[in-house]
């Protein structure tokens, strides 16, 4: 699986918050029989903008669990599919924070064909910040502010 991240700012409600981009090559064993991919593996890629957002704010996602103690299990998803991307395309995968509170997080994503930028599917994942022992927990201060952090217009 190819990846690699770019950011590029997108208005909304007034504010401008910081967009990551990963590009992911459609793999056949993600195809059904019709070749087009398979519902699931939309969440799976929702993971992979996840954890690319998080490097590109300037951490990586398992170093928040190893030194904060802080897991983010998803409570929530919703997913609504426009297009079936199909083997072998090149799909961008959009992923932004939306709402951080202080013991929950929503992300947005949007998954995009590279060739013609059609969207292809949208959607938000909502995730309560846990410690190791599964207990509710305040999102941690360093990471959160790296999530919060607005970006100038054209960075």
């Amino acid at each position: 699986m190819q990846q690699c991240t770019t950011k590029f700012t997108m208005k909304s409600n007034t504010e401008e918050f910081q967009w990551s981009e990963t590009r992911v090559r459609v793999r056949y064993a993600e195809t059904d029989q019709a070749g087009m991919v398979y519902h699931s593996n939309y969440l799976i890629w929702f993971e992979i903008g996840r954890v690319e957002l998080c490097r590109d704010h300037g951490f990586n996602y398992r170093d928040m669990e190893i030194e904060a103690d802080a897991y983010l299990p998803v409570t929530e998803a919703r997913l609504r599919y426009r297009i079936p991307a199909k083997y072998d395309d090149v799909i961008v995968i959009r992923t932004r924070a939306a709402d951080i509170r202080s013991r929950a997080i929503t992300f947005l994503y949007e998954v995009r064909r590279e060739a013609d930028a059609t969207l292809l599917a949208e959607g938000e994942t909502q995730h309560i910040v846990m410690n190791r022992a599964g207990r509710a927990r305040s999102f941690p201060t360093e990471y959160a502010e790296k999530l919060k952090a607005r970006v100038a217009a054209n960075q």
